[in-house]
């Protein structure tokens, strides 16, 4: 019974403890300081089983056609993608530099990632990244979409193809 209350008081004081460093502001929210090693690894972990979970939207047939992966590198370069996450021939813009966790590498991400899940993101963005949610800020499923085909054909993607899909017409 002692265990137990002895038990019982350690949680609460952990507790006060944890909510007076918390709250106190002993934490610090700066982006330019990394977070420790265990906190990085838990919202890794976190962020891909949730966005595992909720993909779950089944991909259009013409996903692998070339005009929606030419289509989808026309809209990646005009919504904003290509600042972050750059392109064939293009370097992300400098601000992007500044964001913890830095974006994707969406070559590694095409390997890593099934297309109902580059959607969800997408579409949805990732809390706690600089990662937004262009379904909020107007992208059709269907731009979503034609994006998804460009990231998933990015690994073979050259800085001509790249170039001469995106040109202005």
């Amino acid at each position: 019974m002692r265990l137990l209350a002895f038990i019982g008081a350690l949680a609460i004081i952990v507790a006060i403890a944890a909510a007076v460093f918390f709250f106190g502001g002993f934490w610090s929210v700066a982006e330019s300081q990394d977070d420790p090693a265990i906190v990085s690894w838990a919202l890794a972990s976190v962020r891909s089983a949730s966005v595992a979970r909720q993909a779950t939207a089944a991909p259009p047939a013409n996903l692998d056609e070339p005009a929606t992966v030419q289509a989808g590198a026309r809209s990646y370069a005009t919504i904003g993608c290509v600042n972050c996450h750059g392109g064939p021939g293009v370097k992300w813009a400098k601000f992007s530099e500044g964001l913890k966790p830095v974006p994707a590498d969406l070559v590694a991400m095409a390997k890593e990632r099934t297309p109902a899940e580059l959607f969800w993101v997408i579409k949805n963005g990732v809390k706690f990244t600089g990662m937004p949610s262009f379904g909020l800020a107007g992208a059709s499923d269907q731009d979503i979409w034609s994006i998804v085909a460009f990231v998933h054909k990015l690994p073979t993607v050259t800085e001509a193809d790249y170039k001469t899909w995106t040109a202005s017409p």
